[in-house]
């Protein structure tokens, strides 16, 4: 009897063991799938962008499918559902949120204004504007917010110039040199492409120190109530992002390669040390950079007016990184 219950009691250590042996040859769980818009081929998306690259985000256990997405698609898009994160401006998150949706910004990539105006040749000052027609990517996308950013500074208003949805940086250049369009803000390094072609720079944005909050990592209240591990997993892979570009040229080079189509060593470099001088070390959103975003659209938002930026941000993630020491940590 003895004999029998050992030699049963040997089959269950056995099957056991077998199952505990085929469970350890397994991953320790799939990489959870997830869906991030961005909204153009400008380097401030590098980090999105390095992460895939660079393996991080498959580090961390994410499966993302990056999707290019225009502005007035990827903000309802992620209020939908549709996508997980969203990599947008304030710009294009805060409207919604003063109009009752829930994103916030979790990561920002870049919080000061740098953009160019650019114009053609016999437009020589911003005041020179009035009547004319300005080429933006979209309504309410960068190209349009910053411009009308721009234009008190001329004593402008937008009801003095003419905008004209056109698209994303090459078709507005082919619109100023074909004279279809009279003039455009570009980002860095795109502007130096209509200078080649002639045109001239009137006013430079980066000169005037202007908070004004750009690209970042945007999700919903809704989401991150319910994934924020997923969402403690991509904050983590975007700071780790952040210090290869600190740190590594090639290796972030190797992101534009891909993102944005071209192996020009001037164009990569060029790329490279807009996102190397645009990016912070602990990427915090800026209080100030919203309220400036508050000011362009109090008038067409009454909200906005009395809006606090804090209910537009969430960082508790990014200060769990930033306390536990884990982003000074990388630069060691």
């Amino acid at each position: 009897m003895a004999s029998k219950l050992t030699t049963n009691r040997w089959r269950q250590l056995l099957a056991g063991g077998f199952i505990l042996l085929a469970g350890a040859s397994q991953p320790a769980g799939a990489a959870d799938k997830i869906r991030i818009s961005y909204t153009s081929p400008g380097p401030q998306h590098g980090i999105l962008w390095l992460g895939d690259t660079a393996g991080l985000f498959k580090k961390n256990n994410l499966d993302l499918e990056i999707i290019y997405m225009p502005g007035n698609i990827s903000a309802p898009s992620l209020i939908a559902g549709e996508v997980q994160f969203g990599q947008m401006t304030g710009a294009l998150m805060s409207p919604v949120r003063l109009q009752g949706g829930d994103p916030v910004m979790l990561v920002s990539i870049q919080d000061m204004l740098d953009d160019r105006l650019i114009a053609r040749p016999g437009i020589n000052r911003g005041e020179d504007l009035k009547g004319k027609r300005i080429a933006i990517s979209r309504f309410g996308a960068a190209s349009h917010m910053r411009v009308l950013n721009m234009l008190p500074r001329f004593g402008l208003s937008e009801k003095d110039v003419t905008f004209l949805q056109l698209g994303d940086t090459p078709v507005r250049i082919t619109a100023m040199v074909g004279n279809s369009a009279d003039a455009s803000s570009f980002s860095p390094p795109d502007h130096l492409a209509p200078q080649l072609a002639g045109m001239k720079v009137i006013l430079n944005m980066a000169e005037l120190n202007i908070f004004y909050q750009g690209t970042g990592l945007v999700a919903t209240q809704r989401y991150l109530a319910k994934n924020r591990d997923i969402a403690r997993r991509m904050v983590k892979s975007y700071v780790e992002a952040i210090h290869i570009v600190r740190t590594n040229p090639e290796v972030t080079k190797q992101a534009f390669v891909k993102y944005r189509k071209t192996k020009d060593p001037k164009q990569l470099e060029d790329a490279y040390q807009t996102l190397r001088d645009t990016v912070k070390q602990k990427p915090y959103p800026n209080m100030e950079s919203f309220r400036t975003i508050f000011k362009d659209v109090s008038d067409r938002i009454p909200a906005a007016r009395t809006a606090n930026p804090r209910e537009f941000v969430d960082t508790s993630l990014l200060d769990e990184l930033d306390k536990s020491g884990y982003i000074d940590g990388l630069y060691r």
